[in-house]
């Protein structure tokens, strides 16, 4: 249930058009809903002021449809998939009014809103391997209502490409840094911009990086102020948490 839904429930009342013990039975209805495989959380909305995101990773096709079909019928409104397999998104293509982005492993039921967010949100990537991470922040962002500035692979092996871009890091009012290997992009921009920075680790490297843990360490140990980080691989965290930061 959203916001709107129940100012719109305390309009009646104060109208005179619906009783008290009306309105708590409509607020009483459940605030999940269960498909015996999936507990949909239909008041995720009104609490946090984000919906439900469906994880798409280990659900079959007919779980990701049913949980897509059941949250349609009781809510209106644009529905995002992480981490969705090809296939799966495929068939979903057949039935709902679909995109798919493939280097994301991102889909999106229904259009991406105009955004509401005060500023921008930066999302920089050390190199181009990082870009999956990048777009699943990036998209996640879009999907949640913030205008996303792209500034892909401006590592610090070459640190002018990074440094060609401070009016975008100057004026961002989030920055999500994306980076594998040592993970030290995240410092790096921390130590240039004035607003919050999310660093995300990602599993990119050779042995030694251990699949993201070697950024990720680097990430928490950063000396610049104002860096917090999110989990390896985590483009959606970040995308969420920055979202959040952007509509403050």
């Amino acid at each position: 249930m959203r916001k709107q839904d129940v100012l719109a429930i305390l309009a009646q009342i104060q109208a005179g058009e619906l009783q008290p013990k009306e309105a708590l039975l409509k607020l009483r209805m459940e605030p999940f809903e269960d498909l015996g495989f999936a507990k949909i959380d239909h008041h995720r909305e009104l609490r946090q002021g984000i919906a439900e995101i469906i994880y798409g990773a280990g659900k079959t096709y007919e779980q990701i449809s049913g949980i897509i079909t059941a949250t349609l019928n009781k809510e209106k409104r644009t529905i995002l998939i992480t981490r969705l397999s090809e296939e799966t998104a495929d068939k979903l293509k057949e039935i709902f009014e679909f995109s798919y982005y493939e280097i994301a492993k991102i889909g999106i039921i229904g259009r991406i809103p105009p955004a509401d967010g005060i500023g921008k949100i930066v999302v920089a990537t050390g190199g181009t391997s990082d870009m999956p991470v990048a777009e699943e922040a990036a998209l996640t962002a879009e999907m949640l209502g913030n205008t996303v500035v792209r500034l892909y692979d401006v590592g610090v092996a070459g640190i002018h490409r990074l440094l060609s871009h401070m009016d975008d890091i100057m004026e961002a009012r989030v920055i999500v840094a994306i980076a594998g290997m040592e993970g030290a992009l995240a410092s790096v921009i921390g130590g240039l911009a004035d607003c919050p920075v999310i660093g995300v680790p990602t599993s990119v490297g050779y042995g030694a990086s251990f699949n993201g843990l070697s950024a990720l360490l680097t990430m928490l140990n950063s000396c610049a102020s104002g860096v917090s980080v999110v989990n390896i691989d985590n483009g959606f965290g970040a995308g969420y948490l920055a979202s959040m930061i952007n509509h403050i």
